[in-house]
């Protein structure tokens, strides 16, 4: 039995021969620097220039401190990990919990946050004329308090429920970082207070951010289509392709995670499903945002050139 009176977890990572430890090791680290270049260079440009001064920006400006931040808590560690050649490294029981409240609380967050924008994408494009008036700048940082405080009070009766749990066996976690999933594998308690915590946050706090995602985006389809210009609705659709690109890349790796049976998952595929959730999809979005967003790009290059 294992419980919080012992020291360590085990890690495991990724199994292998060195050489396959060693490409993995280089990968991992080319795509968290690029993950903190370019979401730390999106931060930087839009408090420079003072034509992103507006709310759709800085929400964008707070999904890229995030996503500087989500990758932060795991990849280190997955890093060290590789790097140690006999594929084994410890992590308190502590410092686990911590972790596993970290990634559920920024993993919550980002949809919080994903669900504000779509809803100033929503306001801008189906009420243009009461644009100014509804996101106002007390309204945006309310929004933006609220998607960065709520979700910690989601997630934190969850990483309690897993920390009452007992752990069988040698402790050894099937995973490069304390998910939620391999910590439940590896318990050898009833779960059923866990699911319950975990399915009563995805109802009351996931199931709702979608719903008024998935709505919000009913309503801009609607109102493009109705443009009558071929251009106007090429203009429209620009301005929120982005986020809706992200969107369904985010749901889609949510869903294939965490909303399947413990039981039941994989851990073979639910660690390379993580690696897109904590890894890709934040080193994509300065991506997506920049190459479809002609503002960003145009102040790139003025920060290229010393002009902003």
């Amino acid at each position: 039995m294992v419980n919080e009176t012992q020291i360590y977890f085990t890690l495991l990572g990724f199994q292998g021969g060195n050489q396959f430890r060693d490409v993995v090791c280089f990968i991992t680290i080319f795509i968290y620097s690029s993950c903190l270049m370019g979401n730390l260079a999106i931060v930087t440009v839009i408090i420079k220039d003072s034509h992103l001064q507006t709310p759709m920006y800085s929400f964008l400006c707070n999904l890229s401190i995030l996503d500087s931040m989500f990758p932060s808590v795991t990849l280190p560690k997955f890093i060290k990990i590789t790097l140690i050649k006999s594929g084994i490294t410890g992590i308190s029981f502590m410092a686990c919990m911590l972790q596993a409240t970290f990634v559920v609380t920024f993993q919550s967050t980002e949809v919080v946050l994903l669900t504000v924008m779509s809803y100033d994408r929503y306001v801008a494009i189906c009420l243009p004329l009461h644009y100014q008036h509804i996101m106002n700048r007390r309204l945006c940082i309310l929004l933006a308090v609220f998607s960065w405080t709520v979700c910690y009070f989601f997630s934190l009766p969850i990483v309690l429920q897993i920390s009452l749990l007992s752990f069988c066996g040698s402790g050894e976690i099937n995973h490069f970082y304390c998910d939620i999933i391999p910590l439940l594998q590896l318990s050898c308690s009833n779960i059923i207070r866990v699911q319950v915590a975990i399915y009563t946050a995805a109802t009351i706090l996931g199931f709702p951010c979608f719903l008024l995602t998935l709505i919000s985006y009913v309503f801009i389809v609607s109102a493009i289509l109705m443009i009558s210009s071929t251009e106007g609705r090429q203009k429209a659709f620009s301005t929120c392709s982005s986020h809706l690109t992200v969107v369904i890349l985010l749901y889609s790796v949510i869903f294939a995670v965490y909303l399947e049976n413990p039981s039941h998952v994989s851990l073979s595929s639910s660690k390379v499903l993580s690696i897109l959730n904590v890894a890709l999809i934040p080193t994509l979005n300065p991506v997506i945002y920049s190459f479809r967003n002609n503002l960003i790009m145009r102040a790139f290059q003025k920060m290229l050139t010393g002009k902003i």
